[in-house]
């Protein structure tokens, strides 16, 4: 009774999860009367995709010139109780029909991890999540070679903690491997990746006038923190978000990675396989729905707030989102993760994005009677309500933009690159690093208030600034903690030890608004 087994991973949310391959083939006929019939039985909570792999195998296994086992073949993906989901066990159920049958030893297949979807011509189709997959079966022990799609074998080879991924283009060429042993471990260059960066990204010099707004920009960049723009209609406030990642610090080799496993679980990644080395920037429909933003569905996915991890979560539009999609939002911009409940299952996604957000004034856009605004008082108050205070008071930055005039449209631009401004960016975040160093966080925004009190002291006169602006414009507790971590960036921007009066007052003249508080 010929058996053989070998590795590949289920995907839970983003993480991988080991599963055992094992086929059987007894050589026995399914009926009585004994004819040459093959009959596929796959167990262990397998999905439609990986029911219809027998279909896929077979068809695979004859164009390429091998035979499909006949009689009866029992396919078990162990552990049984873990479901099972998705066309990447294809590659491995056919080398293991392959093994069981004497085409490959049985005892190179059982020290493999194979992940594949096989076409009906024998060629190793791409597969979602293979970076978590590959990370996850690179640190067990008992494996000594991973097998991957070609097209995945950047995103595997990078994030493996050994050097055992090789790419193979057909099923052909994957049994030529396991035979005669020959082949080469794909091999990646870290380094490399980490330091690209777009050729023609949007940049800070090309938008016109609107000092304050960029200096914001500069502020939340430094510090992580949340931003909201308020202004009319093509006074710039897109065009300001999306120049947003090209000021931010780069990303190291962990936060890489964990961006980089959250789209590929979703197969988002490039058509080369290749890792998230640039941060996101994701700007969703303001008729996206809860599940859309926050992850979710039968099998919980990764939603909006997770695919910008590391990155910009772009609202644009902000009253114009449904009032539930803003409110799931408090948690995880609190937390950094956010928790994902379903009958299937429970997940939890990683969920660290700054939040760049942007919105009208008023109805109509203008804000202002001499701008050509019609709107009543009723209306606009109706308009900001869409927005509830527990999320404005969860977004450290309030800016007003102003309409340009006539002269600054007329002028070229005359701004500061955007690289000029991500050194100072950088240079803040690494006082932060250091001073953050013990507690594991990396900026402003994460503080704490064990580290306000620590790292936020002021004078006697700021003192008597905070309490001024406490009671005139009646902050709340966690309004006046971000008041702080923002003084506390703009501290570090200065190369300042110390939170002095002036960027208090900078601080308290960013939280406030004539439009909310």
């Amino acid at each position: 009774m010929p058996l053989s087994k070998t590795f590949s991973a289920a995907l839970s949310g983003i993480e991988a999860h080991l599963v055992e391959i094992e086929v059987n083939t007894s050589g026995r006929t399914g009926n009585p009367a004994g004819s040459a019939e093959s009959i596929v039985s796959i167990v262990g909570l397998p999905d439609a995709a990986v029911r219809e792999s027998r279909d896929r195998v077979r068809s695979a296994l004859e164009s390429t010139g091998f035979p499909y086992p006949q009689g009866v073949t029992v396919v078990n993906l162990a552990p049984a109780d873990l479901r099972k989901e998705g066309a990447g066990f294809d590659l491995g159920i056919a080398l293991g029909m392959l093994a069981a049958g004497g085409f490959i030893r049985s005892e190179i297949l059982a020290r493999t991890g194979i992940i594949g979807e096989l076409a009906l011509n024998g060629q190793i189709r791409p597969v979602r999540g293979a970076l978590p997959i590959a990370a996850m079966l690179s640190e067990n022990p008992a494996i000594d070679r991973i097998l991957v799609p070609a097209e995945n074998a950047p995103e595997s080879a990078l994030a493996a903690a050994r050097p055992i991924v090789y790419p193979v283009n057909s099923l052909a060429d994957a049994v030529k491997l396991l035979q005669t042993g020959n082949g080469t471990p794909y091999q990646a260059n870290l380094p490399e990746y980490l330091a690209q960066h777009p050729a023609n990204a949007p940049d800070f010099c090309e938008v016109k006038g609107q000092i304050r707004a960029k200096r914001a920009m500069e502020i939340a960049a430094a510090g992580g923190h949340q931003i909201l723009m308020i202004g009319s209609p093509g006074c710039g406030k897109t065009m300001l978000a999306m120049r947003l990642p090209g000021i931010l610090p780069p990303m190291n080799r962990e936060e890489m990675l964990e961006t980089s496993r959250i789209h590929s679980v979703l197969g988002l990644l490039s058509g080369q396989g290749e890792l998230m080395n640039l941060r996101p920037f994701r700007a969703p429909h303001h008729t996206a729905s809860d599940i859309g933003i926050i992850g979710g569905g039968r099998d919980p996915r990764p939603g909006e707030i997770s695919l910008a991890h590391n990155g910009v979560l772009f609202l644009d539009e902000l009253p114009e989102f449904k009032r539930n999609v803003l409110e799931v939002l408090r948690q995880p911009l609190e937390s950094g993760t956010i928790a994902v409940s379903r009958a299937a299952g429970s997940c939890i996604f990683p969920a660290r994005f700054m939040l760049c957000s942007a919105m009208n004034p008023c109805p109509c856009g203008r804000g202002e009677p001499d701008l050509g605004c019609t709107c009543s008082t009723m209306e606009k108050q109706r308009y900001l309500k869409k927005i509830s205070g527990p999320i404005l008071d969860r977004i450290d930055l309030h800016i007003e933009l102003r309409q340009l005039t006539p002269q600054e449209l007329l002028k070229a631009p005359d701004g500061e690159p955007s690289e000029i401004i991500r050194q100072r960016v950088i240079a803040a975040r690494t006082r932060q690093a250091a001073r953050l160093a013990s507690s594991g966080l990396v900026c402003n925004a994460q503080m704490t208030g064990r580290h306000l009190q620590k790292f936020c002291r002021v004078s006697p006169t700021g003192e008597r600034l905070l309490h001024q602006a406490i009671q005139q414009f009646r902050l709340s507790p966690r309004a006046y903690d971000r008041i702080l971590k923002v003084a506390r960036t703009i501290a570090d921007l200065a190369g300042s030890e110390n939170i002095s009066d002036q960027h208090l007052l900078e601080a308290v003249s960013c939280r406030k608004s004539g439009f909310c508080g």
